[in-house]
């Protein structure tokens, strides 16, 4: 039959003993008579810090603090708030750009529309501006011998140049200003020829036009090279963009461009191509707008960027967790 459990192993000495007694170094009474003498060694008394440490203390008394552990947010989030404010900003420009734009392309379609006016003698360059793409007509002779192409050129998929040629107006009466000067020469873009029809040569009858001519074009500002575009070098005859200041001074004419054109007709655009006479443009503004797409594009990327921005700011990031302190105060 199994002795019942003594009380001392689940009681602690220390509770039972006077302090009185403990004070004086008295023996406390014990609990070790009372033991079963066939039952093994106490795990209490072995394995409990109470009986050994005084100092003991216990998790109830000094419990832990849940704490957050991580930076709570970094630079990346200053940059992620910049991004809608850079996108809502260039969204805002792109609207002023689409109405300065369109502006500018009703201006220059309403000068389309207007009669030709005669190429004065004389052309104030600095006034040029205020006459883009305004339809004149010029006459005087063509200068084969100074033709400078530029290229190369793409149309409809074919590689080709743009032939310029000087308009020589000296020959011609009614360019005379009124106190009898002779005018100017200006540069003429004639249009587009295949790369095969390069040497005059190869070109047919009608191609390089004899005598004196009248030329229907538009006048137009001076160019604006691009960072991608190579340098010209006139020394070897080589054009890749028209410098008219530049080409001006090679050939001796006024820094005055004027666009040749036609009416659109595919037929006779194949029959140009096949003899080398140059084909002209089409007497119409060709200015890309594509400013209401970056208006979208970018109120787009201020809109998905402001969710993301409120998404990040809302959710703590991934770094942060809750983790239990170490109490240094534990023995």
């Amino acid at each position: 039959m199994l002795s019942p459990r003594p009380v001392g192993r689940c009681l602690n000495v220390s509770l039972l003993c006077p302090r009185r007694l403990r004070s004086r170094h008295l023996p406390c009474p014990s609990f070790n008579a009372h033991r079963n003498p066939y039952a093994g060694p106490s795990r209490r008394s072995a394995h409990t810090p109470a009986d050994h440490d005084p100092l003991f203390t216990s998790i109830v008394d000094n419990p832990p603090q849940l704490i957050k552990a991580g930076r709570k947010h970094g630079p990346g989030l200053i940059i992620l708030a910049l991004i809608p404010l850079t996108a809502f900003g260039l969204g805002t420009w792109q609207v002023h750009r689409l109405d300065q734009k369109t502006q500018q392309i009703a201006r220059f379609e309403d000068r389309l529309v207007r009669d030709p006016l005669p190429l004065p003698p004389h052309i104030d360059v600095s006034a040029i501006h205020e006459f883009d793409y305004r339809r004149v007509y010029a006459s005087g002779r063509l200068r084969h011998d100074q033709e400078m192409l530029i290229g190369p050129r793409v149309h409809d998929g074919d590689d080709g140049y743009l032939v310029i040629t000087p308009l020589d107006r000296s020959s011609d009466d009614s360019s005379r200003s009124d106190n009898g000067n002779v005018a100017g020469s200006v540069l003429v873009n004639r249009g587009w020829i295949p790369k095969r029809m390069r040497r005059q040569a190869d070109r047919k009858e009608g191609a390089l036009p004899t005598g004196r001519v009248t030329v229907e074009g538009l006048l137009r500002e001076p160019w604006k090279k691009n960072m991608f575009t190579p340098e010209n070098r006139p020394e070897r005859g080589e054009y890749y963009f028209p410098d008219v200041v530049q080409m001006a001074a090679v050939a001796g004419t006024e820094p005055v461009w004027i666009e040749e054109v036609m009416s659109p007709d595919l037929i006779q655009a194949y029959d140009r191509a096949s003899k080398g006479i140059p084909i002209g443009r089409a007497a119409e503004v060709n200015l890309r707008n594509n400013h209401t797409q970056y208006i979208f594009t970018w109120y787009g990327l201020a809109l998905a960027t402001s969710i993301m921005l409120w998404m990040v700011v809302r959710k703590p990031p991934a770094d942060i967790a809750r983790r239990v302190r170490q109490n240094k105060e534990w023995q």
